[in-house]
């Protein structure tokens, strides 16, 4: 029967319907396609009997009680539930067919009949239950966003970035080709997506790139830790994972070769390896994966029952209430008593009687009473009583609160949330939730219900862990490639570091928002730890059995916290404990899965998944609606929820005054319990100590912790040191507190306080291996062994007189360990025969104490109380003990040792490091029992010390003056008790306690940023750096004098050459221009002076020793001349030079008889030396790799040394050659005369250049220019021959041989923008010398005054005027405000007047040569005025102007008669000059590209020359032109008759400008201004036939008068205005241009004035210049004034028609865009900038236009373009209100925009629009592109499309009336 009825399995192929037989009901098919079938009568019966409800499903049962509603599901609920708006039923029936309710004013109807808030209306949450809510418009996207296909934004830089950032993919749709990766650069890696990640991070076992391509094709990989199992792809991963069935491997390869299963007796094994719960076994799900888990399954055992089924004994399910029934259901009887213990039956039971004995509901089955009860409560086990359901015990019913009632339960939610429609989840109010994720490679910011995404953060390098501060808008973030913990404001500014040392592998992270505290994990250093939130105090938590614990939670208002840790041993346990670490206890220890990070908000739970690299979301109760927010993702590493209710307010319990607590304020509990830093103890309940006594120190090479004594808790604390790259030995000094340690990386030796300040260090040269170090705290001495150079130092403890004390028989020194009491020092030695030695500390008596059983001795401590020794031994796997002289050895230790290495002793106790088992350890030091492991898991552990206070005094002689020592007083063994040394390289006199001044035989050598010696004097080589105070950049050539103690060195990225004594002090520059790669230099000490050569610019000079009198000696036929060596007896100098055709070059000292000595078989001569013993030449050749000697002529050339493999510097002293190697990195010693006996010196030196071997005892030899310098005034140098008189460069020496005079006779003056320079025409070198000016920065115009001898210069970066000597000194500025662009200035000698033009202001001003009353000559119709120049003889004054309409003009000195001489076929006119001789003027064109030349009328007009590049500046010398060219760089000349014999006078100059000649024969001539001043008062203006007296515009304290030779009485201080009204100094108001001149009419002048007066002219107006001649009589001056100005009138209207004609012939409607512009040299750069760029026709921009019109009346078109220089304007708003005009105007200045290249650019189409309109224009915007003088003047045009629009303007100035 039972097989009939029982659970019949079917073939899951064979059918999925199930069919039983007539009598039963087939149940519904399962999940895993079984069949259950079961008696009819069954069904409908209120019993779950198929498991799955499917019998009871769609029954209409009369089971509810009449105040009940029947639901659909046949749930019974209370009639006072339906039409609540709650879904009672569970199916929605009690809510369907309602009347409408009516929402509130503040809340939205959905379709389904809720009412939600309006808020909730469109806010990406489905609040409706039917989404009716969220049927909305897309968002707009800003115009910084892309818009994805689905609507969705995202940043625009993301489009096309390789990156699929939309959801859909459509922001990496029809890319541009792809655009390739940006190389990284040299110290970068490339991941295979393009990112860049620092090289030190390839290989190294993390994964940085978040793809592990930079752990891809490693042959080393890092060996991952113990318990650990590497990836092939080199990730570590916990062992416990390898071959457990899931891919922990980003390759899988954990589970590959996978033999036995390794699943525990709690997991089944799927087919694939993979191990599951056993508990999923059978369950219907498929959690293999393959669905192994859910085959054959009937054979399982029993099934699973529903919880309200009842399980038989023989397995089958029957319902519930079956039980007890008195009928067989199971068919094994198991249901019924006697099995179970039912009630006995009587048979009268009735429902009508007693309610058949149920508490609630009765109803009759199969004539048996069946009780039930009303929902909300369930049947007790007697059957007949029901109990209260606790709904709110149950998960899920409710969201948030529950509170249950009899019967019923009601949801309720937190502050901050509200419920829902359905009554049962809660909803946040405030802003919508934003998932922050971190990325590894940035932090982004997700909105989970729309796809908006945003980044926070980018470019970290491994961003891992995250929180946030709500209330203080912070985010942090761990980084475990930097090991750091940083921080920024939310909105991704203001990044800094919390955390910055310590760190191994921070993967948790959690802020308690409430006490401002920051936690984290470590599962590097296994510990949980906490800090303030800018890491101050920060503390270990919790340190005892954590293995890895990583994820991290807070709940600041309960005061506990939560971690997870994934170590082997718990596998996997999720803890709690209060804030403060106490009470801790497991809350899961078992069955976690392993997804990444996990966050939760409101009824949703959102997790990463590194696997499939995107973010879901579940429900958080049942684990359904299952969705990815995004995928695509980088690397999705920690997530959190930002909303302000992810971090309610809570109550501080530490108050505002931090619970009174000194450091720590920890929430536990309800209280709190002060904390202190780690290491530091309490001193009371709220106090903590402020520093550490005693604590134990060790290196681990990135970093020196110390663990305290002071507390129990014996965590180690990193000290905050900067730069530690492999710290090895350690000592300390408590006196100071300071804490000392070596680095073998950097090759130092450093301090710093056992807090981590005061950071510095002692010793960083000449280290290679520092392995050892010992503090001798009695004599304030540190001592180190040095592994690489073999060698035991000792210096002051600051660094200072370091010497060597024991060179001699060292392999391999180690440990060093002092003691000061015995004055003995004792060091390991583990090189080929391992050794303990002991020497005084002086190193006196030195002796071998152990010798035997040793094989690596490391550590060494002593005992100072029991005089023992220890030492551990990593070889023999022991640590011993011996008396001090090596007596009485035992072993003390002698097993589990595998590779000790650190030792100290301290109390009673030895610790000691050990490599293998990474831990440091201790033991009983007289015992070895009573072992402890202090810390464990510690890499690279290196020394150890303990740092106390108690380290025992010692008397000493060296306590005393010290000792009498001059130097350094050291320690020794009784009875000396001390001995005196000196610093390295330097010998103790006799005396026993003094030391010589320095060196008497030494190697000087450069090393491009340091300068080193090696002493001669003593046993052994060691190199000592010069003390130079500066920062050398690139050292190349060194000379010393001898005599002085001096040496001399050229750096050649600086530019100069320079000097110091040779202990670093008194560093001067004694050469600083015209430099640039000096590669050979030597002091001649005997005369004195110092030679150079410069491959830059392929000269040798000499100069005195101070650098004074300098000359260029060669100039010609040299390529590269590099190393120079002198013979002053002979009065020879040699040099190499290593160019196309290498040679080796010999001349005398004076340039003299040069001649070529070798020039065959030469690649790169580098070093070069005379044997003077052996009249010899050495020379070193890094090309042909050979040291050669050849005579002193170039005969009998031999080979001394081959092969050399790159030599450099050679030098020679005594008997032996050295010389410097590039390749070798290393100084080299021979034999000299056979090149045998080859040694290294020193090396380990890279960067070696030029060497100079030096004996101060040598005497210097005799002077060939004797004691009076030969008689010469300047440069006596020697020669074969005697000697001979020189002259500085470009001073020709006198007739007499002897004498110079103190500057050339002519010569040509140039400014290149930061220098003044001159070139000397008498003589031929034409070499350019600079003139000391102070304070140059942008020189563009020069002149010269040759009667006071100075030199005048306009500055346009300071905006001044002013002169100099040409010695350089008297500096002063002569007109210092007022100016704009001053690009001309001219010097009138006779008038000892000045005038300039001002481009900025368009003006042309005079003033006297001091800078006193200035005066504005001309100020209308100037464009851009630019070159000027003077004839004073002439009176005449002549400019160019390359504005709008090019021109040159002349004028007299005092501006009257105005004339244009040139205004066709010019381009830009640059530069201009006089040829006073001929009395022509000289002007050059940039952009026709010619020079060319006109007499002083501007007829007669010649092109000189036709093609040159783009000059900018002339002058005129003899019969020469010459000229600076920008492109070309460089100052050229030609015949100024036939325009031939070009030449390049001076080439590779950058920035060069003005240039002018400076020559007795230029500025001669005079005129009536010449005497006297012409009698004028203030200024004296010659004319061409006559002379003017004028004033200044603005008047002086001094009377001034028009009238020669008269001087007026004081003023009155009021008469001023009566007398003489000053008036504004616009010009006349008449638009001629001042060829004629206006002469003073009677009503002009104001007050009473007879007819003499004003025929003597004294009544004119102060500030018009008068003429010297008598004028006119008054009486025809009305009729002349009348014809005057109707001519005048007419003159104008014509004018006008005829500019307006040639205005329209000359706009060409098509202008486009330009190539090329006379640059602005307005730059900041020292360039000058050729560039392309359009600009306008106004103010004094670039700009330009082309002109040529439908007659094309010039041959080839003419592009016309304005030179500027274009004020740079600090305010980025007035550029802006000028972009604006664009909108603002319509299409009148169309495409004007005002760029910040300095340039407006006006693109005109047609048309015309005067400037001033333009103005006008701009002036009404109230903007202008740099505050330029804006006068308007009606002559000053520009072309700009004429839109028939008038602009109605009030005249604003008096030139417009």
């Amino acid at each position: 029967e039972r097989m009939e009825w029982g659970q019949g399995q079917l073939g899951l192929a064979s059918s999925p319907e199930c069919a039983c037989g007539r009598s039963h009901f087939t149940c519904a098919v399962s999940a895993l396609g079984e069949c259950t079938c079961i008696p009819a009568q069954w069904q409908c019966d209120g019993d779950n009997d198929c498991g799955d409800h499917s019998d009871e499903d769609g029954c209409i049962l009369p089971t509810c009680s009449p105040l009940d509603f029947h639901c659909d599901n046949g749930k019974c609920i209370r009639r006072s539930w339906v039409c609540d708006g709650d879904n009672d039923c569970e199916d929605d029936s009690d809510e369907q067919d309602c009347p409408p309710r009516e929402c509130e004013e503040d809340e939205f109807p959905c379709q389904n009949g809720y009412c939600i808030r309006s808020l909730w209306h469109c806010d990406g949450d489905n609040d409706c239950g039917d989404n009716s809510d969220e049927q909305c418009d897309m968002r707009k996207c800003s115009d910084k966003e892309f818009r994805c296909s689905d609507g969705s934004c995202i940043a625009e830089h993301w489009y096309c970035d390789g990156d699929t950032d939309c959801k859909d993919g459509s922001d990496e749709e029809n890319c541009p080709s792809a655009v390739p990766a940006p190389p990284c650069n040299l110290e970068e890696f490339q991941c295979a997506y393009g990112r860049c990640i620092l090289d030190i991070y390839h290989c190294d076992g993390d994964d940085d790139c978040g793809d592990w391509s930079d752990e891809s094709d490693c042959s080393s990989h890092q060996p991952c830790r113990s318990g650990e199992f590497m990836c092939d792809s080199g990730l570590c991963i916990n062992a416990g994972w390898r071959c457990d069935g899931d891919a922990d491997c980003d390759d899988q390869s954990d589970e590959r070769n996978c033999t036995t299963s390794m699943c525990t007796a709690e997991q089944f094994r799927c087919h694939s390896g993979r191990c599951v719960r056993l508990s999923w076994r059978c369950d219907g799900e498929d959690d293999c994966a393959d669905n192994s888990d859910e085959e054959n399954c009937e054979n399982t055992g029993s099934p699973q029952c529903a919880s309200d089924q009842f399980l038989c004994w023989n397995g089958r399910c029957i319902g519930q209430r079956k039980l007890c029934n008195g009928v067989n259901d199971c068919g094994d009887n198991s249901d019924e008593s006697p099995q179970q213990n039912c009630r006995p039956r009587t048979g009268e039971e009735n429902c009508n009687v007693n309610n058949g004995g149920c508490a609630q509901k009765c109803q009759m089955v199969r004539g048996a009473v069946q009780c039930t009860c009303h929902t909300g409560y369930r049947l007790t086990e007697d059957g007949h009583t029901c109990q209260d359901v606790n709904e709110c015990a149950e998960e899920g019913y409710c969201s948030q609160g529950c509170t249950n009632s009899e019967g019923a339960f009601q949801c309720w939610c937190e502050t901050g949330y509200e419920l829902r429609p359905d009554r049962r989840s809660c909803k946040a109010l405030g802003p919508e939730p934003v998932l922050l994720f971190a990325n590894r490679i940035d932090i982004r910011q997700v909105l989970p219900h729309r796809s908006e995404y945003t980044l926070l953060l980018n470019n970290l390098e491994n961003a891992i862990a995250l929180d946030f501060h709500h209330r203080r808008e912070l985010v942090f973030w761990s980084d475990v490639t930097l090991d750091r913990i940083l921080r920024a404001n939310l909105n991704g500014s203001n990044v800094e570091e919390v955390v910055s040392t310590g760190l191994e592998s921070p993967g948790g992270l959690a802020v308690d928002w409430v006490h401002d505290k920051l936690y984290w994990t470590d599962s590097g250093t296994s510990r949980i730890e906490v800090a303030n939130l800018d890491g101050a105090h920060r503390k270990v938590l919790l340190w005892q059995n954590l293995e890895k614990p990583r994820a991290i939670a807070l709940h600041p208002m309960e005061g506990t916290i939560y971690w997870t840790d994934w170590g082997n041993t718990p596998h996997h346990v999720i803890e709690r404990a209060n804030l403060d670490g106490s009470h801790r206890k497991a809350v899961i220890s078992q069955g976690l899965p392993h997804p990444f990070a996990i966050t939760v908000f409101e009824d949703s739970l959102y997790w990463t998944d590194w696997h499939t690299k995107s973010i879901n979301s579940a429900n958080k109760f049942t684990g359904k609606n299952q969705e990815i927010i995004r995928n695509k993702l980088h690397f999705p590493m920690d997530i959190h929820t930002l909303h302000p209710q992810r971090q309610p307010a809570g109550k501080n319990r530490c108050g505002d005054n931090n619970g009174g607590c000194t450091h720590l304020c920890l929430p536990s509990g309800q209280n709190y319990t002060c904390a202190c830093p780690t290491g530091f103890r309490k001193i009371s309940s709220h106090a903590c100590a402020q520093s550490l006594d005693k604590f134990l120190l060790f290196a681990r090479r990135m970093d020196i912790r110390r663990i305290s004594f002071d507390t129990e808790d014996l965590s180690d604390d990193v000290i905050p040191l900067a730069d530690v790259r492999s710290a090895v030995a350690l000592d300390w000094d408590s006196r100071d507190d300071h804490v000392y340690w070596t680095d073998v990386s950097t090759d130092t030796i450093s301090r710093a306080k056992w807090d981590g300040t005061g950071q510095e260090v002692v010793v960083d040269t000449s280290l290679e291996s520092p392995a050892g170090l010992a503090i001798d705290w009695v004599t304030n001495k540190l001592y180190w062994t040095d592994a690489g150079t073999d060698r035991i130092e000792v210096a002051n403890t600051d660094g200072s007189m370091r010497t060597v004390l024991i060179w001699e028989n060292l392999d391999r020194p180690r440990d060093i360990v002092v003691e000061p009491m015995g004055g003995y020092m004792y060091w390991t030695d583990w090189g080929a025969s391992p050794k303990i030695e002991r020497a005084g500390m002086d190193a006196s008596g030195r002796q071998v104490i152990i010798s035997s059983n040793l094989t690596w001795p490391n550590g060494l401590a002593i005992d100072y109380g029991s005089q023992r020794l220890y030492w551990a031994d990593a070889g023999m796997k022991t640590i011993e003990f011996a008396g001090l002289d090596g007596s009485k050895r035992k072993v003390l230790i002698g097993s589990q040792l595998p590779h000790p290495f650190g030792l100290t002793l301290y109390g009673e106790r030895i610790y000691w490091t050990d490599w293998q088992t990474k831990s440091i350890q201790s033991a009983d030091r007289l015992t070895g029992l009573d072992r402890e492991t202090l810390q464990e898991n510690l890499e690279n552990l290196m020394d150890i010390h303990v740092f106390h206070r108690r380290r025992p005094p010692v008397s000493t002689p060296c306590a005393m003056e010290n000792g009498g020592c001059s130097h350094l007083c050291l320690r020794s063994p009784n009875p000396s008790g001390f001995s005196c040394t000196c610093p390295t390289g330097i010998n103790l006199l006799s005396d026993g306690k003094t030391c010589s001044p320095g060196m008497n035989s030494f190697l000087i050598f450069a090393r491009r940023i340091d300068i080193r010696m090696v002493s001669l004097d003593i046993p052994y080589f060691a190199d000592v750096v010069v003390p130079i105070n500066i920062t050398m950049k690139n050292t190349i050539a060194i000379g010393v004098d001898p005599q002085e103690g001096k040496v001399y060195w050229s750096d050649s990225t600086l530019h100069r050459i320079s000097r110091a004594n040779l202990d670093g002090s008194q560093h001067e520059d004694i050469i600083t221009t015209g430099l640039q790669t000096t590669d050979g230099l030597a002091v001649d000490a005997i005369g004195r002076k110092v030679y150079w050569t410069d491959t830059g610019t392929n000269r040798i000079e000499v100069g005195n020793l101070d650098g004074s009198m300098r000359k260029v000696l060669v100039w010609q036929n040299l390529d590269s001349p590099r190393a120079i060596v002198l013979y002053h007896e002979m009065g020879f100098m040699y040099w190499t030079d290593w160019g196309e055709n290498a040679k080796l070059e010999r001349s005398g000292m004076d340039g003299s008889d040069r001649a070529v000595l070798i020039n065959n078989n030469l690649g790169w001569p580098n070093g070069l030396t005379v044997d003077k013993a052996s009249s010899q030449l050495l020379w070193a050749d890094a090309h042909t790799e050979r040291i050669e000697a050849a005579d002193l002529n170039g005969a009998n050339r031999h080979t001394l040394v081959s092969p050399v493999q790159h030599p450099y510097g050679l030098t020679l002293l005594d008997s032996y050659i050295y010389w410097t190697d590039w390749q070798t990195r290393s100084i080299h010693r021979a034999d000299k005369g056979t090149g045998s006996n080859v040694i290294l010196v020193r090396s380990n030196l890279p960067g070696l250049m030029d060497m100079q071997a030096v004996d101060r005892a040598q005497p210097l030899g005799f002077n060939k220019c004797g004691s009076r310098n030969g008689g010469c005034s300047h440069l006596c140098l020697p020669r074969p021959s005697g000697f001979s008189c020189a002259c500085p460069t470009g001073i020709q020496l006198k007739g007499d041989g002897k004498t110079c005079d103190p500057s050339p006779e002519t010569y040509l003056l140039f400014s290149s923008r930061g220098s003044i320079r001159r070139i000397s025409l008498d003589t031929s070198d034409h070499t350019d010398v600079h003139v000391p000016v102070p304070e140059l920065n942008n020189v563009i115009s020069l002149d010269y005054d040759s009667v006071d001898g100075k030199v005048y210069y306009t500055d346009v970066f300071l905006d001044v005027i002013r002169r100099a000597d040409l010695n350089g000194s008297n500096m002063e500025t002569v007109i210092g405000r007022g100016l704009k662009t001053t690009d001309g200035l001219a010097v009138d000698w006779v008038a000892r007047n000045l005038y300039w033009t001002d481009t900025g202001r368009n003006t042309i001003e005079a003033s006297r040569l001091d800078g006193s009353c200035r005066k504005v000559l001309i100020n209308n119709s100037l464009d851009e005025p630019r070159a000027i120049a003077v004839f004073p003889r002439k009176g005449y004054l002549f400019w160019t102007d390359w504005g709008h309409i090019a021109k040159i003009e002349r004028a007299n000195l005092d501006g009257s008669e105005r004339k244009v001489l040139i205004n066709t076929d010019l381009g830009w006119p640059n530069g201009l000059t006089l040829d006073y001789d001929t009395r022509r003027i000289y002007w050059v064109d940039a952009h026709l590209d010619r020079i060319e030349s006109a007499d002083l009328n501007g007829k007669l007009r010649q092109v000189l020359v036709s093609h040159v590049s783009h000059p900018f500046a002339l002058t005129q010398q003899d019969r020469w032109i010459y000229w600076t060219d920008w492109q070309t760089k460089s100052i050229q000349r030609v015949d100024k008759y036939s325009g031939r014999n070009k030449e390049t006078v001076l080439a590779n100059v950058e920035g060069l400008m003005d240039i002018i000649v400076v020559s007795p024969q230029r500025q001669t001539g005079t005129n009536a201004c010449g005497v006297n001043n012409g009698g004028c008062t203030h200024l004296c203006f010659a004319r061409a036939s006559d002379f003017v007296c004028a004033c200044p515009d603005e008047p002086d304290s001094r009377p001034c008068s028009l009238v020669p030779g008269l001087v007026p009485p004081a003023p009155r201080a009021t008469g001023m205005s009566e007398k003489s009204p000053v008036l504004p100094n616009t010009p006349p108001t008449t638009l001629h241009s001042s060829t004629t001149r206006t002469r003073t009419s009677l009503e002009e002048v104001e007050g009473r004035c007879s007819e003499r007066d004003a025929r003597l002219g004294l009544c004119a107006r102060s500030n018009e210049a008068v003429p010297a001649a008598p004028g006119e009589g008054l009486h025809i001056s009305y009729a002349i004034g009348g014809l005057l100005s109707i001519l005048l009138i007419l003159v104008v209207i014509a004018a006008l028609m005829l500019y307006r004609h040639k205005k329209s012939k000359f706009t060409d409607p098509g202008m486009g865009n330009l190539t090329y512009s006379n640059p602005s040299y307005r730059t900041s750069t020292q360039e000058v900038k050729i560039e392309a760029i359009p600009k306008p026709a106004m103010y004094n921009q670039l700009c330009y236009k082309k002109e040529g019109g439908p007659d094309h009346n010039y041959t080839k078109e003419k592009i016309k373009i304005v030179e500027g220089i274009c004020l740079l304007s600090g305010d980025d708003a007035e550029w802006d209100d000028l972009k604006q005009l664009r909108s603002s105007r319509g299409g009148l200045l169309r495409d004007h925009v005002c760029m910040k290249t300095d340039t407006v650019s006006i693109q005109a189409s047609s048309g015309s629009l005067d400037d001033t309109e333009t103005e006008q224009l701009l002036q009404e915007e109230q903007s202008e592109c740099s505050s330029v003088h804006t006068a308007a003047t009606p002559e000053r045009r520009g072309s700009l499309p004429d839109t028939g629009w008038k602009h109605e303007r009030k005249l604003s100035s008096e030139s417009q009336v």
